[in-house]
């Protein structure tokens, strides 16, 4: 994997985690107005930090895996 493809994959990482937290805290207030409640945003704040958590390790996997193969071989 060249040098820039792997550049704008952790470039991408950064995106996908302001894009996850800010989807899922949309998704919360949202649902806080739809059903006149006050407390779902936080639901919605760790849902999306749990996204992005999942997405980032998925993200990085590759990268991860082709470092050690580099160095065992």
């Amino acid at each position: 994997m060249s040098r820039w493809v792997a550049a704008l994959r952790v470039l991408g990482v950064g995106f996908f985690i302001g894009g996850s937290i800010l989807l899922g805290v949309l998704l919360g207030i949202w649902l806080d107005t739809k059903f006149n409640t006050h407390l779902l945003w936080v639901a919605g704040l760790i849902l999306g930090i749990i996204i992005a958590f999942w997405g980032v390790y998925q993200m990085l996997l590759p990268l991860m895996n082709n470092k050690r193969n580099k160095e065992n071989g």
